[in-house]
């Protein structure tokens, strides 16, 4: 079966691009949102978010707990932050490997801003076969791009919700 590579959802949310992107650009808040990350920590200089900040991602999938090793690659205010995962650990992100890229657009709107959340399955080196065994493995029978597919409409609903209804 071919892998779904990239998937995506977006919601509606009551504030302004700016406000958005300035939450969600934040790594240290996602934990508030997502079902699998609990925050990070960003490494090096802190302060605003900028292309090459580096961060260190806590998850937890069931009983299962990982760090990865982050890197922003893009940080345009009020209307994109992407970053892509680069490395993955138990307790230290020592495995470096292409995992993941996860972006986020911010749309103005009547209503507020339409965020967009795209996840990319950044493993192209896998064999189809071999990446949809490992994943089934991981989580619990799904592919990646329908696991990832169903957390990012949770975290977008979260996020909304932070932010109180969008009015229109």
């Amino acid at each position: 079966m071919t892998r779904t590579m990239t998937v995506s959802d977006s919601v509606v949310v009551a504030a302004t691009p700016d406000a958005v992107y300035d939450k969600v650009s934040d790594p240290t808040l996602m934990g508030r949102w997502s079902p699998e990350n609990r925050g990070a920590r960003v490494m090096g200089e802190q302060g605003k978010t900028h292309v090459g900040m580096t961060f260190i991602g806590r998850n937890k999938r069931g009983a299962a707990r990982w760090v990865t090793q982050c890197t922003v690659t893009a940080a345009d205010q009020g209307e994109r932050f992407e970053f892509r995962v680069g490395a993955i650990g138990v307790k230290v992100p020592r495995l470096p490997a292409p995992i993941a890229t996860w972006e986020y657009r911010f749309e103005a709107v009547p209503e507020g801003t339409r965020v967009t959340e795209t996840w990319t399955d950044d493993r192209t080196r896998w064999p189809d076969p071999v990446a949809n065994v490992f994943d089934k493995i991981v989580t619990s029978g799904k592919t990646f791009a329908d696991f990832q597919s169903k957390n990012i409409h949770i975290t977008l609903r979260n996020l909304a919700k932070a932010f109180g209804p969008a009015q229109g």
